[in-house]
């Protein structure tokens, strides 16, 4: 057994106003008393009307707030009470935050009983993402995080998430399926049946991962298997985004847009932690190649979500929805 890096082993509007000078008129100037409380409710009732929607945006804002919030606490509870606190926990970090993704993508499909603005064939290219890594950390033990996590937590996050990306496309294609916008969901149907685009982006993912791929388990389908989980995963994105800018509005829904943003965080994550590990990933002839494949490809994901994690945040800060910039005005946000 190898012992790798984580080895076990190793806009308001304004409420109209009266100036001082029009009521001094009504009480001066013969206007009916009446008149003058007719004046003074409807500015009241405008002012009501602003509160309301401040309401209603502070209360968008507070659910958030708490939901972030929430993960947050329980992956502090999950850093000091189930992580040895290595380094490594940012990989099961970066898992947690799949699966809290997925998780808001379960809520908002079950929820509201739709699929809007659902990429299937992200979701499809996750479950090949959650199930090739499964195949290969459950048989050995080198691609783990050294840490506590790696002894059986990391496995439930995985199982959860895949549990989780299955139902997704269940939800899509089963009881919601009338709902699914598959004439938005085009990505890669250029000479294959529909809905089978996305294996423009599988098959040479995994053409990749078996000729470039690490040695940690020194096993060649463990190795290969974890390898095209963490290449595929770096582009599973791509038909998410790419449904996003076909809406004829650009109008993302908020929940949608907090699963992928839980997705991005996730990637920000592991990239850091390949930041100061990438060496590790070797091949068994000793080259670092794969460690510099893995490194580029999950900067190239980031670097693709740049403006999306922007209108993400300028969306959360207005509890608006989010829209992306080639659709939207200035700012994006409507």
């Amino acid at each position: 057994m190898s012992d790798g890096p984580y080895s076990r082993y190793g806009a308001s509007s304004s409420a109209s106003y009266n100036s001082p000078a029009h009521f001094g008129a009504g009480y001066g100037g013969g206007q009916s008393g009446a008149l003058a409380n007719e004046n003074i409710r409807g500015l009241q009732a405008d002012t009501g009307n602003k509160g309301g929607r401040k309401s209603v945006t502070l209360h968008a804002l507070n659910k958030n707030v708490i939901m972030w919030a929430s993960f947050f606490t329980f992956s502090l509870f999950v850093y000091f009470l189930l992580s040895g606190g290595d380094f490594s926990f940012l990989m099961t970090y970066g898992a947690m935050s799949r699966m809290f993704g997925f998780g808001i993508l379960n809520v908002k499909t079950l929820l509201s009983k739709r699929a809007t603005g659902v990429s299937v064939k992200t979701l499809q290219l996750y479950c090949i993402v959650f199930f090739f890594r499964l195949t290969s950390i459950i048989r050995h033990e080198g691609y783990l995080p050294y840490d506590k996590s790696g002894d059986w937590l990391y496995h439930v996050i995985e199982i959860m998430a895949l549990t989780f990306t299955g139902c997704a496309v269940w939800c899509c294609m089963v009881p919601f399926r009338s709902t699914y916008q598959g004439e938005m969901d085009k990505f890669g149907e250029i000479n294959v049946p529909p809905g089978l685009g996305a294996l423009y982006l599988a098959v040479p993912m995994l053409i990749i991962a078996v000729v470039v791929h690490p040695n940690l388990n020194s096993d060649f389908l463990s190795d290969v298997s974890w390898t095209y989980a963490m290449y595929l995963e770096s582009v599973a994105l791509v038909p998410q985004l790419f449904m996003f800018q076909k809406q004829a509005t650009g109008v993302v829904e908020l929940l949608t847009a907090h699963f992928v943003a839980a997705l991005g965080f996730g990637r920000v994550m592991e990239f850091m932690f390949w930041v100061y590990s990438y060496h590790e990933l070797a091949t068994s002839a000793g080259s670092k190649l794969p460690g510099y494949l893995a490194l580029f490809s999950q900067f190239m994901q980031l670097v693709l979500m740049l403006d999306f994690f922007w209108y993400y945040y300028l969306a959360v800060r207005n509890a608006t929805p989010l829209v992306l910039p080639s659709h939207g005005t200035a700012m994006g946000i409507v």
